[in-house]
């Protein structure tokens, strides 16, 4: 059992995809597979909230090669998987990010779709 815990929070983006994948099959039985494009069009929706437009690119930036910033100043490593390598290790450290981001922009939870279309489209950044 430790074993498993130990390999599940080392788990990379490809095992979280995977994951994500599995739920979005059992969420909707027509899905086919994740959209790098899907992903980037959420990383870039903006909507408005609290007087102001925002997407996820206002904090962690317009590329996501680069580091971002809270709105309190605080640095925010790149997103991309190819600039940061330990971006999307941590399946639990992820979901807490995807929940309370989501809800912060999107006035919701993401779904698995969501989720797995979003990581895709950052491990596809070069």
């Amino acid at each position: 059992m430790l074993l498993l815990l130990a390999t599940a929070a080392q788990a990379g983006p490809a095992e979280q995809i995977a994951g994500y994948r599995s739920a979005a099959q059992a969420a909707d039985p027509s899905f086919k597979d994740f959209s790098a494009e899907r992903g980037r069009e959420l990383y870039y929706r903006k909507v408005m909230k609290n007087g102001k437009m925002v997407s996820c690119a206002s904090c962690h930036s317009q590329d996501p090669r680069q580091p971002g910033q809270t709105p309190a100043f605080r640095p925010i490593g790149p997103m991309a998987t190819a600039v940061n390598p330990k971006r999307f290790t941590d399946p639990q450290k992820t979901e807490k990010w995807f929940r309370r981001n989501c809800d912060d922009v999107l006035s919701r939870q993401c779904t698995p779709q969501e989720k797995g279309d979003y990581l895709t489209f950052l491990s596809s950044i070069r």
